[in-house]
C-alpha cells in the first residue's frame, strides 16, 4: 500500500506499509519530505481505508 503526492515542485512516492517509509523522490526537499510524511500520519486511517474500499482488503 503506497501513496503519490505530486506538487509544483516535484513529485514522491510513500510506503504506507509496513510503516511509512519514503520510496521515491523527485526535487523534494528534506523539509517538503518530513511536512508530506506528518501530514501522512494524520491521515493514514483515512488513507488505508481509501486503498482497501477501492482495492480491496
Amino acid at each position: 500500500m503506497h501513496v503519490h503526492v505530486v506538487c509544483s515542485d516535484g513529485e514522491a512516492k510513500f510506503w504506507l506499509l509496513p510503516e511509512i517509509e519514503l520510496a521515491k523522490n523527485h526535487n523534494l526537499t528534506r523539509a517538503q519530505l518530513k511536512e508530506i510524511e506528518s501530514i501522512i500520519e494524520v491521515y493514514y486511517d483515512e488513507f488505508k481505508s481509501a486503498w482497501e474500499k477501492h482495492f480491496g482488503s
